[in-house]
């Protein structure tokens, strides 16, 4: 495979002249690249007004690399053919080199050019581009290639600093200034400056380098963004600048830099539509580890993404709905001490299943986007603010009230759909992760979390438990004392809404959200059914092993029910769907599944594996079942016929009034269910037993009731 590098260019704010003559010191012979053993022009040729020449030469290097290597080799040095075409007409200098040696087994070829910089005329531009292609080496191809990478970098580095290092000793030499070349100023004095070859550069490979920073070290980084002293501060359409790279986007090696450079150049040609900034090209290679391939293919689907929803609007469009605004515990707040915006989130005191139930998942991913989209603004803001590279940001995460009741099944399956949405889509955001007050049930939610999370982005959390934030190699390490929140102990007010529990008056059906236009989801996590007076709903489950969990979760949204399970050897036949006719009723909105045969027998044909649970309206009920036999179980949620008094046998005033507010004997029921493996369900200690949701120090506020208990406490 040909591996290909592409180099930023390289801006030297000096005129093209004076560069070239720093450059021609550089021969015969110099000290600072001591590789560069020794030269010999094969041909010259100039025009006969001096405007252009051109020299090619066969160069002789000393290539760093293992002893082993060079005897197995047979060779101690390498050549390399190159040619020089300078033009001082347009102010260019072309190089172009090919390697001789192994030309049979390796081919190396290498593009470099000097020109002057397109909106500054006093300063001279500097790019190079290379390819290598190894098609055998004794079985040491990989070796070739490391060794390779090394020297290309150094031969960056030293390229710079060579030149500076030249024209730094001109102008203590007292030159500053050499005229332009002009028809009447032809001569050999003046041709014969700057046509000394370019050191060749060694093979650029696909390889990455452990230290090649210094080689995007430069002068002249600290005029504000704008100014006219520095117009590449903004991405070119064609080049980047090295000083740009090492001021908006940071220290990258040079087989990062060419990576970047070579998919901007890839989308400009292939992608319709708006290319993203570097800053987000970047984000992506860093997921990959720079696999170019692996990197495009991410950044193509996350495009394709964006633009389906259109989330590049996101922040314009998008109006936070006023339950988010009132119960989301989560916010902006100010920056660390690196400079990175700081969003925190009291996750402890969230109601999570409050929040999906009443905005649906779509509306809650909606949010989570715009957070996602209002720090990648804050970075940039914050990047001109602290004059250096701010690509993401910290989190901070206070777990202080969270029990087992965050652990609702449900909203963690809407949590790990969330995570994989942002890893998918923001990869590289985030900095720091600071997790505070972690209790006892933290490291079940981080079992079923951490699995859906990126390793490079699980290394960079920090958990705390109890009042461990406090102290040294805590909080005050990574933000400041004076912005710490007035809820963790420090002085600074933090506007991030209180929580607590969303009215269940708030809770939506599923088909209400999907009325809604927001689709980044196809699916929701719950369904809805009817129940009626004599039409119980029905739900198949079909198990294959025995002592696996069934676990349910479900809200009485109006009337009142009783909840049973049973099991059966023999499938049911197929499900009559709102079978109602007889009843002479309608199910607008609601589904209505039945399954037992009427013909069958209790105890004979089907039997019931746990007790009947009342449920009354506006209560939620989680609950599971370890199944003892393999088979098909069958939930029921079947309508509850108010009991006469035993004395008179008539109904009472009570019962009378509630049957009233069941219109036409209709219930409704939202629920969702889960078929988990026994270890899966014991390592994630969740929904253990039936009861009512409850909500961190909240949920003596609940208003449910203490009657709904299951019967299924063998799940214990």
């Amino acid at each position: 495979m040909v591996q290909k590098y592409q180099s930023p260019v390289r801006v030297y704010k000096k005129p093209f002249e004076l560069v070239m003559a720093a450059y021609e010191r550089r021969f015969p012979t110099c000290p600072l690249i001591p590789m560069f053993v020794d030269s010999d022009v094969l041909s010259e040729h100039q025009s006969e007004d001096g405007a252009t020449h051109c020299i090619e030469r066969r160069c002789k290097l000393d290539v760093d690399a293992p002893r082993l290597l060079k005897r197995i080799a047979g060779v101690d040095f390498v050549y390399f053919i190159q040619k020089n075409c300078l033009n001082r007409r347009e102010r260019t200098l072309h190089i172009e080199s090919h390697n001789e040696t192994f030309s049979n087994r390796v081919i190396i070829h290498e593009l470099c050019c000097y020109s002057v910089h397109p909106e500054n005329e006093e300063w001279t531009c500097f790019e190079q581009s290379a390819s290598l292609d190894i098609k055998s080496f004794f079985g040491f191809e990989s070796t070739v290639e490391k060794i390779a990478m090394k020297q290309y970098a150094s031969s960056i580095k030293k390229g710079k600093e060579i030149i500076e290092y030249y024209l730094r000793e001109l102008e203590e030499e007292g030159v500053t200034h050499i005229p332009r070349w002009t028809p009447s100023l032809a001569s050999p004095s003046v041709i014969s400056l700057p046509t000394r070859p370019e050191l060749p550069v060694t093979p650029a490979i696909a390889i990455p380098t452990a230290n090649a920073k210094d080689s995007l070290s430069s002068k002249d980084t600290t005029s504000p963004p704008g100014s006219s002293s520095e117009p590449l501060t903004g991405t070119p359409d064609d080049k980047l600048d090295a000083d740009y790279i090492k001021r908006y986007l940071g220290d990258l090696t040079p087989l990062q830099e060419s990576c970047l450079i070579r998919l901007r150049q890839w989308l400009q040609e292939t992608h319709k539509g708006k290319i993203p900034k570097d800053e987000h090209i970047l984000r992506f290679l860093r997921a990959r580890d720079f696999n170019m391939d692996k990197a495009r293919e991410i950044l193509c689907q996350s495009l394709t993404w964006r633009k389906q929803h259109q989330v590049d609007y996101l922040l314009e469009t998008w109006n936070s709905p006023q339950v988010l605004q009132d119960y989301y515990t989560g916010g902006w707040h100010h920056h660390d001490k690196d400079g990175r915006p700081l969003y925190i989130l009291r996750l402890g005191q969230m109601d999570t299943k409050g929040l999906v139930r009443a905005l649906g998942e779509e509306s809650l991913l909606r949010h989570v986007l715009s957070i996602n989209e209002e720090g990648l603004r804050r970075c940039e803001e914050n990047t001109k603010v602290f004059g250096r590279p701010i690509s993401c940001w910290t989190c901070l995460v206070d777990l202080e009230g969270l029990n087992m009741r965050h652990l609702w099944r449900p909203g963690v399956k809407a949590l790990l759909r969330i995570i994989e949405v942002v890893e998918a889509n923001y990869p590289e955001t985030l900095g720091r992760l600071l997790i505070l007050r972690a209790p006892r049930v933290f490291p079940v939610l981080w079992t079923l979390v951490s699995p859906f999370i990126d390793e490079n982005t699980r290394k960079k959390f920090l958990i705390y438990a109890g009042n461990d934030y406090q102290g040294p190699g805590g909080l005050v390490d990574y933000i400041d004392k004076e912005i710490i929140p007035d809820f963790l102990g420090g002085e600074c007010m933090c506007e991030i809404p209180e929580g607590g529990l969303v009215p269940k008056s708030m809770y939506r059906t599923p088909e209400e959200l999907e009325n809604e236009d927001i689709r980044l989801w196809t699916e929701t996590i719950y369904q809805s059914a009817s129940v009626f007076k004599g039409a119980p709903h029905e739900l198949l489950i079909e198990i294959i092993d025995a002592s696996s969990v069934i676990t349910w979760d479900f809200d009485v949204c109006k009337g009142d029910i009783v909840f049973n399970i049973f099991h059966s050897k023999r499938a049911p036949q197929p499900p009559k769907k709102d079978t109602l006719g007889a009843h002479g009723i309608t199910s607008p909105g609601g589904n209505n599944v039945q399954l037992i045969d009427k013909s069958w027998l209790l105890g004979q044909d089907y039997s019931m594996v746990e007790s009947p649970l009342t449920c009354k309206e506006g209560e939620s009920v989680q609950g599971s079942h370890i199944t003892r036999w393999p088979g098909f179980y069958i939930l029921q949620w079947k309508f509850h016929n108010m009991p006469a008094c035993a004395a008179t046998n008539l109904p009472r005033v009570d019962d009378v009034l509630a049957t009233l507010q069941v219109s036409s004997h209709k219930c409704k029921v939202m629920y969702y269910t889960e078929v988990l493996a026994s270890e899966d369900f014991r390592g994630s200690m969740t929904s253990l037993e039936s009861s009512h949701s409850g909500f961190s120090q909240l949920s003596a506020a609940t208003t449910s009731s203490s009657q709904s208990q299951s019967s299924s406490m063998i799940s214990r």
